[in-house]
């Protein structure tokens, strides 16, 4: 890679991305993971060594060959192709600013559409199995209390699980009216209520944790004192699910994850007539489209709408009654009299 190619890649990850944009950790992650697989495959298509590659080898014909490559050589599925070209979409806009003979390389780039695909069916947990689930958590092993406080968590704020991994005492306010501040997408902050049950779980964990920690550290923690992963997290939850089988639409089996815990927050809020603003807000959604969808997937609510503007009558005969007001001699009188 040339020092020209490589100041400007450098520039791009640590300036643009982290300064200037301030994504989260796991997004900067996901960009140079699409950076490293672009740079290898155009130097494997050059036939040439990494180090050599110069801006002008980055081409819209080599993106395109390259976004072929993910799906037919690396058997990535349309979302992966989307997100890797939405990266390059992001770093050759980046490129055309700096270098400005780029521009028409990205121009080409930028239309590359993305590719049309069907969303994965959203799975949540009824309301039967969530109470089930809390009743089955052991009591009697050294991390009870805080694979309890965890579930509760989830289920309680609708967190994404990197949220919970990154989730701070000094984050949480557990006086007369809990909440908790989580640090989510687009580095944008949000608080939450806390039930008084999650609140008094969250207080003894930290009391008992006083010892190995300081106040900045981690809430939840491993064995080792050190803070849970959202691996770690994703293992305790798949832990405790085991029962919980969840089958998609195709039949495949499907296991309970953080994000079903998230999913089940967001159904459940709508189904005791959350407005949906308030639940968009609730799970830190950028668009309110993407909370829009779980008033699709939940049949319940449907069935209760359908009864509610249900006909009176209960056969076809009962369909040709005489309105109730057309027998109403003093309202007849007082129309005729208008």
């Amino acid at each position: 890679m040339t020092d020209q190619l490589g100041r400007l890649v450098f520039a791009f990850v640590e300036d643009h991305l982290k300064c200037q944009r301030g994504l989260r950790p796991a997004s900067i992650r996901s960009y140079k993971e699409s950076l490293r697989l672009f740079l290898q495959f155009a130097a494997k298509d050059k036939h040439c060594r990494i180090t050599r590659l110069e801006l002008a080898d980055l081409t819209g014909e080599r993106v395109r060959h390259f976004l072929q490559d993910l799906e037919q050589e690396r058997g990535n599925g349309v979302r992966t192709r989307n997100q890797r070209l939405a990266a390059l979409h992001t770093f050759f806009e980046y490129l055309a600013g700096r270098e400005p003979y780029v521009l028409g390389e990205a121009q080409q780039i930028a239309a590359i559409p993305v590719k049309r695909w069907q969303p994965s069916e959203t799975l949540y947990l009824e309301r039967d199995e969530i109470n089930a689930l809390f009743a089955a958590l052991p009591t009697d092993h050294p991390q009870a209390l805080r694979d309890q406080a965890l579930l509760r968590f989830l289920y309680n704020t609708g967190a994404r699980v990197q949220e919970v991994a990154d989730l701070r005492a000094t984050h949480l306010e557990l006086g007369s009216e809990p909440r908790v501040r989580l640090h989510g997408k687009g580095d944008k902050w949000r608080t939450c209520p806390l039930w008084t049950r999650t609140a008094g779980l969250m207080q003894d964990l930290l009391e008992q944790n006083w010892q190995r920690r300081h106040c900045n550290d981690a809430v939840f923690l491993a064995r080792n004192g050190a803070p849970l992963t959202r691996f770690g997290i994703y293992k305790i939850v798949r832990r405790h699910t085991v029962k919980v089988v969840k089958k998609s639409a195709d039949g495949k089996v499907q296991h309970t994850s953080p994000h079903v815990l998230r999913h089940t927050t967001a159904v459940h809020l709508l189904e005791a007539g959350v407005e949906v603003n308030v639940i968009r807000a609730w799970l830190g959604h950028v668009s309110l489209e993407t909370t829009n969808r779980y008033a699709e997937i939940t049949l319940r609510m449907k069935v209760d709408a359908l009864r509610t503007c249900e006909p009176v009558w209960d056969s076809p005969a009962e369909s040709h009654r005489k309105p109730v007001w057309r027998s109403n001699s003093e309202l007849l009188q007082w129309l005729e009299s208008l």
